[in-house]
C-alpha cells in the first residue's frame, strides 16, 4: 500500500517525511477507515536521548510531519491541495508539543493524527505518539496556507 507521503508529495526534501531526502527518516502514514491517520515509526540508535529514550527532538519531528499527512489529506479532501509550484499548500505555523512518558529508543511506536478543525486558510491537526498503549507524546498542529511569491 502507498503512503500518503508517497503519493501526495513523493520527491519532497523534508528530514521527517520526505522520500526525497535519502538520510531522513521517510515515515509513511496512512488514513484509516474511521479518517484517522496511522503510522508505524522505529527509532534509530542515533535517536537516543543520551538516557536510553528517543530524543524529544526526533518526537517532535515525527509529530509535525505526522500531522502534515493529516492535514494533506484534508486539504486534498477540500480541494485545497493544488497550490502553483509548492511542494506542501500549508506550512507548520505552531506546534504545542506535551511529553507525557519516556519513550522507547528500541522498539517501534505509533503515530495516530485527527483534523480538529479546517478552513481554506489553516488546518488544526492533533497528534500523538503511542507506545504499550499509552500516549508518550501529544501535539497540537496548526498549519497555515502558503503562498509562494
Amino acid at each position: 500500500m502507498i503512503s500518503i507521503q508517497e503519493r501526495l508529495y513523493p520527491s519532497l526534501p523534508c528530514f521527517g517525511c520526505g522520500h526525497g531526502n535519502p538520510k531522513g527518516l521517510r515515515l509513511r502514514s496512512y488514513q484509516g477507515a474511521d479518517g484517522t491517520v496511522t503510522a508505524t515509526f522505529t527509532p534509530w540508535a542515533e535517536h537516543d536521548n543520551g538516557l536510553g529514550f528517543l530524543n524529544g527532538g526526533i518526537i517532535c519531528t515525527v509529530l509535525d510531519c505526522h500531522s502534515a499527512a493529516a492535514m494533506m489529506v484534508e486539504a486534498e479532501k477540500q480541494g485545497w491541495a493544488a497550490l502553483g509550484g509548492a511542494a506542501l499548500p500549508y506550512v507548520t505555523a505552531g506546534l504545542d508539543v506535551r511529553y507525557l512518558r519516556p519513550s522507547p529508543l528500541t522498539e517501534s511506536v505509533e503515530l495516530r493524527a485527527e483534523v480538529s478543525a479546517a478552513s481554506e486558510a489553516e488546518i488544526s491537526v492533533d497528534v500523538a505518539l503511542w507506545w504499550d498503549d499509552k500516549p508518550r507524546a501529544q501535539a497540537s498542529a496548526l498549519w497555515k496556507r502558503w503562498r509562494p511569491r
